[in-house]
């Protein structure tokens, strides 16, 4: 650690390695909305002037943090903020997002090789899978995908496609072949937002156990659960704050998911959530 800061500056390099021995870590994306949406750590959520203050009351100050940016500048200062607000372990990345993308998965692999770096590299690999199941072959034609992994119209993935239709089988076939949970489309959307258009609980649910974002912001800043709010879906509103999603999260205007309720049902179920999970 640099002897004049509290917190640990790591080089893209080392970081892999660090990342890999903490998956507990808190992964902290210092951009803006649109860059975030474009590409990001997996498991990483945005950090702006409007939601630290959350983060910093709410968070477990043993849980070590992981902040990076768009060169390594932001990052310094927030990585100050956390160490002053008395967390443990901070740590952010030289250079930024910028330097992780250009270290590439070959730096990934140099610093330490017996690690599996398909979730931490910028390119992600294509998991090694079984053969596709004649269904799934025939669903993918005929809804024009090349193969499990490659985005179509808008941007979407095959598994965004299966959730906004509401097809549970398919996202079980899809996930089953380890396409991309961190993928979003044209608007900054991830699967688990496409789900909740197709009003199915039940595959919220699988897409956030596999491990999808639910917290995820899209382009405009807003999250699955600002949108089931917003649109009158008490229904996805309930599943969503049982799996854990954030109503405390708010846009860049300053506005809650409890802000966005368009029927009472959700309403008062985002006024319960408020309620039982204040920050402190």
């Amino acid at each position: 650690m640099n002897a004049s800061t509290r917190f640990l500056r790591l080089k893209a390099r080392d970081a892999a390695s660090w990342l890999a021995a903490h998956p507990e870590a808190l992964l902290l994306d210092a951009r803006d909305a649109a860059h975030h949406a474009r590409g990001h750590l997996p498991g990483s959520q945005r950090l702006d002037g409007r939601n630290h203050e959350r983060l910093l009351l709410r968070e477990d100050k043993q849980r070590p943090v992981f902040i990076y940016c768009y060169h390594g500048n932001a990052s310094q200062t927030y990585a100050e903020m956390f160490s002053d607000f008395g967390f443990n372990t901070v740590v952010d990345l030289i250079g930024g997002w910028e330097a992780w993308a250009q270290a590439g998965p070959q730096a990934l692999i140099d610093a330490d090789p017996d690690q599996d770096h398909d979730a931490l590299s910028p390119q992600r690999s294509l998991a090694k899978t079984e053969p596709l199941s004649p269904a799934l072959v025939d669903w993918l034609a005929a809804h024009a995908y090349p193969d499990v992994h490659t985005p179509g119209a808008h941007g979407n993935t095959p598994l965004m496609e299966a959730a906004w239709r509401g097809d549970l089988a398919m996202a079980q076939a899809l996930l089953a072949q380890g396409v991309s949970l961190e993928a979003t489309n044209g608007d900054g959307n991830n699967a688990l937002w496409l789900a909740c258009v197709s009003n199915k609980p039940e595959l919220v649910t699988l897409l956030a156990q596999a491990g999808v974002p639910i917290d995820h912001l899209n382009a405009t800043g807003a999250t699955s659960l600002m949108y089931a709010s917003s649109s009158s879906k008490p229904g996805i509103v309930r599943v969503l704050l049982d799996l854990g999603a954030d109503p405390f999260i708010e846009t860049q205007d300053g506005f809650s998911a409890m802000d966005m309720a368009a029927s009472l049902e959700c309403l008062q179920l985002l006024r319960a959530a408020t309620r039982t999970g204040a920050p402190a």
